[in-house]
């Protein structure tokens, strides 16, 4: 089934010639003209079965001995086909919020996710005749590609390469709505944006992960003062060499090194110690 547009006048016109037949056939039954009366008032019946009033963004599918004949989209009092069976469609912004899903990520871990799908009709020949009730459809159809999306991407990649739900949110949005809209289009819908509104670990293994999550953090945070506390220290040592301060043979190399390498590492401060010795 495909949309197409149906023939409509004005129905102001419509109802003029209705009102005027009217009171012809009136006019008829009182100069007792009674067949010509019948044949107007059976006129006016038969437009007046044609009027329809559309409400703005909603259309009118036109129903005609189970035939389609097409939609009325806008707005107003029109006159068309008379004696058809008439099927509204809203045509308005509508959203639809999926209930918090149990799935497991690529990974094989249970989540939970849910999301907001934004979507309008764009077909209504197809949003009527194609599917049972697109709102049902859409639903479903929502539900599922929601576990799709969720089981082809991890939680959390943790520094790998590649997308995943936690850190690539923009790009997952935009996977999400263009699954959604090649399921969609069977039922005339157009997804107009597609967004995780939850997502977290299932309640079995949150505790577990959170402990992974803070042991990478801890590794990564620890590279990172690492890789400063090298540079540091080799500064230091540079800056000593260049300008002479003091003359440092290997073991004092080392050591020194050692006591900078302590001290800028350390989680706890430093604890002053003034050496009266020597190294030899």
């Amino acid at each position: 089934m495909k949309e197409k547009k149906v023939f409509a006048v004005n129905g102001f016109v419509a109802a003029g010639i209705a009102v005027i037949l009217l009171f012809l056939g009136l006019y008829a039954f009182s100069r007792d003209h009674p067949l010509l009366g019948i044949l107007a008032i059976v006129l006016v019946g038969v437009i007046a079965s044609g009027i329809v009033v559309v409400q703005p963004n909603k259309a009118i599918l036109l129903i005609f001995l189970g035939r389609y004949l097409g939609s009325i989209r806008e707005s107003g009092f029109w006159w068309s086909i008379p004696f058809t069976v008439r099927r509204s469609v809203s045509l308005r912004v509508r959203n639809f919020t999926s209930a918090k899903l149990k799935v497991n990520d690529i990974e094989g871990n249970p989540i939970e996710i849910a999301a907001v799908v934004v979507f309008r009709v764009t077909d209504t020949a197809k949003a009527t005749f194609d599917v049972d009730n697109y709102e049902n459809f859409v639903e479903i159809q929502s539900e599922a590609a929601i576990r799709h999306v969720a089981s082809r991407y991890p939680y959390d990649n943790f520094d790998q390469p590649g997308y995943s739900l936690r850190g690539n949110t923009e790009e997952i949005a935009a996977v999400l709505a263009q699954e959604l809209q090649e399921r969609l289009a069977v039922a005339g819908v157009e997804v107009i944006e597609a967004r995780l509104t939850h997502l977290a670990y299932s309640t079995e293994i949150a505790s577990a992960m959170l402990q992974r999550q803070q042991a990478r953090a801890i590794i990564s945070a620890r590279k990172l003062i690492v890789e400063g506390a090298v540079g540091m220290v080799q500064l230091a040592i540079e800056r000593l060499q260049r300008e002479q301060v003091i003359e440092l043979d290997e073991e004092r190399k080392a050591a020194m090194i050692n006591n900078l390498m302590v001290a800028i590492v350390s989680d706890r401060a430093a604890q002053p110690i003034v050496n009266t010795g020597s190294l030899y």
